[in-house]
């Protein structure tokens, strides 16, 4: 489900977005590869999954973008 934010994105923007998105998820794996302790592991998979769950959104969004 999209925001009207996001809805309102250019396609540039929506871009960015994304790019970042992946960059962060990245950058969790790492953290993740290094973190040591079921706390720190549990936070960093919660944040990797809502860093997911928003990428594949913003895709979706995209997707539908260009199919128009």
């Amino acid at each position: 489900m999209s925001t009207d934010y996001e809805d309102s994105l250019s396609m540039d923007a929506l871009n960015d977005r994304i790019a970042i998105l992946e960059d962060n998820i990245r950058q969790l794996i790492e953290q993740a590869a290094a973190a040591s302790g079921e706390q720190s592991e549990s936070r960093i998979a919660d944040r990797l999954n809502q860093q997911n769950d928003e990428l594949e959104r913003l895709r979706k969004i995209r997707e539908s973008r260009q199919k128009k």
